[in-house]
């Protein structure tokens, strides 16, 4: 029997100090649920763009911050086949909000003055474009991300945290180098599917979600579910969960609503840390 889902029929009797500030009706709030839609165009562009900066700082904290290779986006609200990205050459760590680009379905800068990376165009313009439902993308070269790439091959369900990407990430095995053509973008964009994620076989990882939070939430679990499966088989033979299990602790913890939370709790942390981000 459960404690918490029984209900109750007695009156409970509060102390006075939990009586001042206690709700009338008990509430019941999970970090699965919804959020509030904003409706105001401006206010959700603004929103998307605070939280693709605070990103990548998160992303260099992290460590993915190697050289010149990474980027995240963030579909534009009004202008879909626009998206908002890292300027090439400015290291994760000093990335703000004024810095960012906004960069057109044919490659061309409408706002900001820095150069852009041509991969990050080849790649995100054509997962935009396959994915009206994704906001945001993340890929950057992550020690423990390429280096489970090198195996060519997907995710066990090991841990609770890694069946987050249960039958929930593909895997592109066709790696030909830098990718600088939108082709190799839109084969990427087949692998990855309706999914969370996609495995780059001897590149990377690479996420994607329905907010900017859930893609870079996604991207740093899956760099470090990389990484326990490495420990893990470095270590012996690990023993993945059963199928039934590992899908339904997928159900339970893959969600985007989840991720929003994880992501939020690290994006004020940063902020309070960084106040010059949101400039």
């Amino acid at each position: 029997m459960s404690a918490v889902l029984e209900p109750r029929s007695d009156t409970v009797t509060y102390p006075a100090s939990i009586e001042r500030v206690r709700h009338r009706q008990p509430q019941r709030r999970d970090w699965f649920d919804e959020p509030a839609e904003r409706t105001d165009p401006e206010a959700e562009r603004q929103y998307r763009k605070q939280r693709l900066a605070v990103a990548f700082r998160l992303f260099s904290r992290y460590g993915f911050d190697q050289g010149l290779a990474g980027h995240i986006t963030a579909r534009d609200p009004e202008l879909h086949d626009h998206f908002w990205v890292n300027p090439f050459g400015l290291h994760f760590s000093r990335i703000r909000v004024s810095d960012l680009l906004l960069v057109n379905s044919r490659g061309e800068i409408v706002v900001g003055d820095r150069p852009l990376n041509r991969a990050a165009f080849a790649i995100h313009a054509a997962l935009h474009e396959a994915r009206p439902d994704m906001v945001a993308a993340a890929h950057t070269h992550s020690t423990y991300g390429k280096a489970w790439s090198a195996l060519g091959r997907r995710l066990d369900p090991l841990t609770q945290d890694s069946c987050a990407f249960y039958q929930d990430h593909g895997l592109f095995d066709d790696f030909s180098g830098v990718v600088l053509e939108t082709d190799e973008g839109f084969r990427i964009a087949k692998a990855l599917g309706q999914r969370k994620a996609v495995i780059l076989k001897n590149h990377g990882i690479l996420t994607a979600g329905p907010s900017v939070e859930a893609a870079a939430w996604w991207y740093i679990a899956m760099d470090n579910a990389c990484r326990v499966q490495l420990l893990a088989e470095a270590a012996g033979t690990p023993v993945p969960i059963d199928p039934a299990t590992a899908e339904l602790t997928h159900a339970q913890v893959g969600r985007p609503g989840g991720a929003r939370f994880a992501f939020e709790s690290l994006y004020q942390g940063l902020v309070e840390a960084e106040p010059d981000v949101l400039a």
